[in-house]
């Protein structure tokens, strides 16, 4: 009898405790450890953030799903991990004994490398989590009765770009709908080296496509960007050259700033010895295994992949909805296959599927592999992704619901984009 326990139940920890439970005999157990007592669709905060949702629309209490697939469910936070022993310590207190270790905890944010930014005691919001994004709305809606600049970007570091940029397509959007727009001018701040980057080294001609979308909504922007500082009212941003000097000095004055941090690890998980990097980020091999200790498996935002590219200024590789249901489909088959004896050979595609809503259109963009050279690069444009965006929401939360969510990003985001499988993609 083998117990599994997984840590983070997001959109890489709900899938691998379903996934599983399903391949596993009942003499095996599996336990389910959040933070919250809610699965959370972080692809919905921008919305949130603005209002056109809430949060009880985007999100799924755990325990009743969770418990009637036979998995143990733990609302807590992992406080420390004895790697060598095999034992988690949950709130500080209780200890819990596992055979085989997954970490899906995301990442921890880290808004104190910049001094004045976050929600917490800064001055700019993030739509990072549900928390965040609810503290962005109140904000907004101060905002709006008294509008002027907007900033929105995502800092030095940063890996998750596709937010930034649908959160400031969606304000636009909004600002317009409210017909407040022609009084907010907006700016783009971001430290990749050319609009359309996104921390992937471009997708096709998505340069050309973000740029020209950002024209079309009156978006300045500044790229190779850092952001020194963050005051009430006042940003200080660094522009830089080719070889990362700073090469001239920008204050942004603002009503309201939305600034994307860096990740690092969560702390239980970087203070292991020898699990992670520097940065906290989970060191695994091609198996999705860690190096270090052969019965601790990763997936997600949370594991160590190295940058696609250098650039002039700090950006990170961005984990994928697609590429994070390919690390776990691996874990799942690579953990059956030890309890059972047998070498672990699963491995995750790395492919990037995405979808990036604009508020009344939207971008969609195939990449395969994520990390480049490519066999395939791919991207589309119109108001139907804005459409398949909202209809995604619904299916995942309805998958997370009833137990039955691997695969469903080539069942359903392909599908959406009109083709059959990544075979198609191929021809």
């Amino acid at each position: 009898m083998a117990h599994i326990a997984i840590i983070g139940a997001g959109v890489g920890g709900v899938p691998a405790a379903y996934e599983l439970r399903k391949k596993l005999g009942k003499e095996h157990h599996v336990t389910l450890i959040g933070a919250t007592p809610y699965f959370e669709f972080t692809p919905s905060n921008p919305w949130v953030a603005v209002g056109w949702r809430s949060v009880e629309k985007t999100r799924v209490e755990l325990r009743a799903p969770i418990e009637s697939k036979g998995i143990a469910w733990r609302t807590g936070t992992v406080s420390a991990i004895d790697a060598p022993a095999n034992t988690l310590t949950i709130d500080g207190e209780e200890k819990l004994a596992y055979d085989y270790l997954v970490i899906t905890t995301g990442p921890k944010l880290a808004f104190e490398e910049v001094p004045g930014m976050g929600p917490n005691g800064g001055f700019s919001q993030s739509i990072c989590t549900q928390a965040h994004s609810l503290t962005a709305w109140d904000a907004y809606q101060k905002f709006i009765e008294n509008p002027g600049p907007i900033v929105v970007g995502a800092a030095a570091g940063a890996s998750c770009f596709g937010p930034a940029y649908e959160f400031a397509m969606i304000v636009d959007a909004d600002l317009r709908k409210r017909k407040i727009r022609d009084r907010v001018p907006m700016t783009y701040v971001t430290s990749e080296p050319y609009i359309g980057h996104m921390g992937l080294g471009g997708v096709g001609d998505s340069q050309g496509l973000m740029e020209a979308e950002l024209r079309q909504r009156h978006i300045k922007w500044i790229t190779n960007a850092k952001v020194a500082s963050i005051a009430a009212d006042e940003m200080l941003v660094s522009e830089c050259d080719a070889d990362g000097k700073p090469k001239k000095e920008h204050k942004l004055p603002f009503r309201y700033a939305m600034i994307l941090p860096a990740f690092k690890g969560v702390d239980a998980v970087a203070g292991v010895p020898e699990l992670c990097n520097p940065r906290g980020f989970v060191l695994i091999d091609e198996h999705q295994r860690s190096k270090r200790y052969p019965n601790i498996f990763s997936a997600g935002v949370c594991v160590a992949i190295p940058p696609v590219e250098v650039t002039p200024v700090a950006t990170g590789a961005p984990k994928t909805g697609y590429m994070i249901e390919s690390m776990v489909s691996a874990i799942c088959e690579n953990i059956a296959a030890d309890i059972n004896g047998q070498p672990a050979t699963a491995r995750g595609t790395w492919n990037a599927i995405c979808i990036a809503d604009f508020g009344d259109t939207g971008a969609a963009f195939v990449a395969l592999p994520q990390i480049p050279p490519r066999n395939v690069t791919w991207a589309k444009q119109g108001k139907w992704v804005h459409l398949a965006k909202i209809a995604f929401e619904k299916y995942f939360l309805r998958k997370i619901r009833t137990g039955s969510i691997a695969p469903v990003y080539e069942k359903y985001v392909l599908k959406a984009l009109g083709i059959a499988s990544l075979k198609e993609v191929h021809k």
